[in-house]
């Protein structure tokens, strides 16, 4: 993808976490609330309950037919998940161990045999090392975020310069447009 303008990407991408935590978890807290399903009790007293259990039997006290829906949609969103990782993970991999086939090939076989273990894994061990990938990974992302900070804030103010000029009328010729910058989603 191609923009002349690559804080207008950061903006967009903005909108799914917004979209995702803000709006779809407080509707779906706000119903459990509501609900009350019994699941839900039995979560609060200490029972190990799951957090899609207790949203399916939530809905289900209005919808009776919502809990086979809320099957498909996770179902479709752990594919989803392990397609979009995978391919996030091969695109850094290659980023760091190049683009050889030979490295492709060593990155498609080590990804394999992490989903077979992940299938074998018990779901507590499984959901562990998840949070420890994840927490190492948003610390490695928080350094990377603070010191590319002075570059963000020059993309922000030249992108948001840009939107002032257009919206004052002018063209946004006085500046010039930047040739486009190839970016990877």
């Amino acid at each position: 993808m191609k923009t002349k303008h690559p804080a207008s990407e950061g903006l967009v991408a903005l909108l799914e976490p917004f979209i995702d935590t803000v709006v779809i978890c407080t509707m779906t807290a706000l119903t459990i609330v509501i609900a009350n399903p019994a699941s839900w009790a039995e979560a609060r007293e200490g029972e190990s309950i799951g957090g899609v259990t207790i949203t399916s039997d939530a809905f289900a006290t209005v919808l009776p037919w919502f809990p086979y829906v809320l099957t498909i949609a996770v179902m479709l969103f752990a594919i989803s998940t392990v397609l979009t990782w995978g391919y996030y993970c091969l695109k850094a991999w290659t980023y760091l161990f190049g683009r050889s086939k030979a490295s492709e090939i060593t990155f498609k076989v080590l990804y394999t045999l992490f989903a077979v273990a992940g299938a074998l894994l018990t779901l507590q061990t499984l959901i562990d090392m998840a949070d420890a990938v994840l927490f190492m990974l948003a610390v490695i992302n928080i350094i990377g975020l603070y010191l590319l900070a002075p570059v963000v804030k020059r993309e922000l103010n030249s992108f948001l310069e840009y939107v002032r000029s257009r919206k004052a009328g002018g063209s946004g010729d006085a500046d010039e447009d930047p040739e486009p910058v190839k970016t990877t989603v």
